[in-house]
C-alpha cells in the first residue's frame, strides 16, 4: 500500500511546506509545530498561526535506507528531529551535510527549501523544508 499526497493537498499546505508555520497557544503560550486546533500542553483551542524562524538545533538523527513510496531515488538520506528555538520539535530531511564529517547533538540548524520528491508521469517537483548545518555567521 502506498500514501500518495494529491496536487490538491500540497496546494492547501502551501503555508506549512514553504515557510515554517506553527500555532502558538493564546492560552499558556506553548508553541505548537506541527500546526494543531487544540494546544497539547494545556488543551485549550485559542491557537493562532505563527511563523517560525527555522532556526533550531540538532536534537536526534538517523540515516534511512528504506524509503517510503517516492522517496526512494534519495536513499540514504539522513533524518532528523530538530529542537526548534520556538521550543517544538520538527521531523526533517538533512541536506547540504559535508560527508567528511559527523553531526554533532546541537549542532545549529537552519531551514531551507529543497526538492522532496518528483512525483507522477509528468515529473511534478514536491518543494519542502529540510534543514542544513548554519553555515559562517552563527545566530
Amino acid at each position: 500500500m502506498t500514501t500518495e499526497i494529491s496536487t490538491s493537498i500540497h496546494s492547501r499546505l502551501h503555508k506549512e511546506r514553504y515557510q515554517l508555520v506553527g500555532k502558538v497557544c493564546e492560552d499558556c503560550k506553548e508553541a505548537i509545530f506541527p500546526p494543531r486546533d487544540l494546544c497539547p500542553g494545556c488543551g485549550g483551542d485559542d491557537c493562532v498561526p505563527r511563523r517560525f524562524s527555522g532556526h533550531g538545533k540538532l536534537y536526534s538523527v538517523t540515516t534511512v535506507y528504506e524509503a517510503p513510496s517516492g522517496h526512494q531515488e534519495n536513499v540514504p538520506y539522513k533524518l532528523a528531529i530538530v529542537k526548534l528555538e520556538e521550543g517544538p520539535l520538527a521531523t526533517a530531511q538533512l541536506t547540504d551535510l559535508d560527508q567528511g564529517k559527523n553531526l554533532k547533538l546541537g549542532t545549529k540548524l537552519e531551514m531551507v527549501m529543497r526538492i522532496l520528491k518528483t512525483e507522477g508521469d509528468r515529473g511534478q517537483i514536491v518543494y519542502g523544508y529540510k534543514f542544513r548545518p548554519v553555515l559562517g555567521k552563527t545566530r
